[in-house]
């Protein structure tokens, strides 16, 4: 069967939404990739169902389909308003944020914050309540309480978030919850983990520790939503730690300004992608369709800008997971993606040719990807892979061709099918005969591409079937040849 091909891929939050069978596999029809498990909300039962039903319809359907698992982290939050009041904060007026206040007991004139929070506080900061909605300056400080004026007020509700304007709270990465989740992640054999309010790459190398002693080797995906996570040298050195970044640009946007965003997320993407790994583009992408059948023109460009800047994917959040129309969300956010990558960049090659090569693997990996870019004649790559570091290099350099990742292991398609570009296929090589996996192969991909008589592909490969780091052959091969 002949696949569609979309280099960008699709993350999609499940939630009320679309929870159960038939929402998951209209879903996957319409073109998920990988699903996302928010940790910030329902229970650990609820996740391990979700997963379950995800690995179903995903075997059902033939196609692979990873999970990614997003921890909460340490969302700084004040506390509660009397009786779950919403008081009305006036612009130009006082407010105080105090540890001395009832943690359940605001009131219209001052509500409970964290003492430790409090400690990261100067005189002149700005605090951004509610994802930015509220900005409090502060005036003056006392060991236990903030005195602020309302510089932009508005209606504030029990529980809502703090961000200092520039970054600076303190507070860890891994929260006691979080090392809880990070156990159940495990446990239903998530492919990748998102630790959220990374500050530095030791928070990364905690999360893949913790991950290891529960027995898990997910990938784990760092989310940049501090400001101190984007400055120099901490940025480098956490893009190095982890598997890939998602650009988480809620958080992120309150700390730096909506105005910056736009230069961090190209400035983030092409990092991640000179360090070989992984991008999500997240946040807020196609909002309007939690409640409209259709995205707006607006959103429509952003999808297009995240493409076009090279994220290997685009994040849907509260439009799968709480929106009225979850499975056209995906489709339209698919159309976006097909329509920006029709744009004439995208069929530019920027091969990095004064690379040098750590590893034999990474350098068929990266020969292949030139030959395929510069090869009159060439339709598809085929990579047979025991891990997905093959395809995941090969990824990395800009190209107009499917690369065809087949794998036999469990968990390396799921992996795979996260990568710009990269088609994952199962493909069980060590059931066939040595002398037939070149030929199986190839029919494999083209029945899936649609290759005709006399079409070239590029296959890498390794001597040994099932053997990691093991990638040492690269072939050209013709449609319609005796293959060996």
């Amino acid at each position: 069967m002949q696949v569609s091909w979309r280099r960008t891929k699709i993350v999609a939050t499940v939630g009320p939404s679309s929870q159960g069978p038939d929402i998951i596999r209209g879903m996957i029809r319409a073109g998920v990739n990988v699903f996302r498990l928010n940790f910030s909300h329902g229970t650990a039962e609820n996740h391990r169902a979700n997963a379950a039903v995800i690995r179903q319809m995903s075997a059902e359907l033939g196609t692979p389909v990873g999970v990614l698992c997003d921890l909460q982290g340490p969302k700084i939050r004040i506390g509660r308003f009397e009786n779950d009041a919403t008081p009305q904060l006036a612009t130009g007026g006082s407010f105080s944020l105090s540890a001395d206040c009832d943690p359940n007991l605001g009131t219209e004139s001052g509500v409970y914050l964290d003492a430790e929070v409090l400690d990261d506080l100067a005189e002149g900061d700005r605090l951004l309540l509610d994802d930015g909605r509220i900005e409090l300056l502060v005036e003056t400080l006392t060991t236990s309480t903030a005195n602020c004026r309302v510089v932009q007020g508005g209606i504030l509700g029990s529980h809502k978030g703090v961000n200092k304007f520039g970054g600076g709270l303190s507070a860890p990465a891994l929260t006691e919850k979080d090392f809880i989740d990070l156990a159940t992640a495990a446990s239903l054999r998530t492919d990748f983990l998102a630790v959220s309010f990374v500050k530095t790459a030791g928070d990364v190398e905690l999360a893949r520790s913790s991950l290891e002693a529960a027995g898990s080797q997910a990938r784990i995906i760092a989310k940049m939503e501090r400001a101190e996570a984007i400055a120099e040298p901490i940025c480098s050195e956490i893009i190095a730690a982890a598997d890939g970044i998602m650009v988480a640009r809620g958080d992120l946007g309150v700390e730096i300004g909506d105005e910056n965003l736009i230069a961090v997320q190209k400035d983030l993407i092409s990092r991640a992608i000179s360090a070989n790994k992984l991008t999500i583009t997240a946040t807020q992408m196609m909002e309007s369709m939690i409640e409209a059948s259709t995205p707006t023109r607006a959103e429509v460009f952003d999808v297009a800008n995240a493409v076009l800047d090279g994220t290997d994917a685009v994040m849907l959040s509260a439009e799968t997971a709480i929106g009225a129309y979850p499975v056209a969300t995906v489709k339209a956010m698919a159309r976006v993606i097909q329509g920006a990558e029709r744009h004439p960049t995208l069929e530019r090659t920027q091969q990095p040719l004064a690379v040098g090569f750590s590893d034999i693997d990474q350098a068929v990996a990266l020969s292949a990807m030139y030959a395929a870019n510069h090869l009159h004649g060439i339709k598809a790559v085929i990579c047979l892979t025991e891990t997905g570091t093959t395809p995941r290099w090969m990824s990395r350099i800009q190209s107009s061709l499917p690369i065809f990742a087949l794998a036999e292991k469990v968990g390396t398609s799921e992996v795979t099918a996260l990568y710009r570009g990269v088609v994952p296929v199962y493909f069980q090589a060590s059931a066939i005969k040595p002398e037939m996996i070149n030929h199986l192969a190839v029919q494999t991909v083209c029945d899936m591409a649609g290759l005709r008589k006399g079409d070239l592909v590029i296959m890498t490969k390794g001597d040994f079937i099932n053997v990691h780091g093991g990638t040492n052959t690269l072939k050209i091969l013709r449609v319609g040849d005796k293959i060996q």
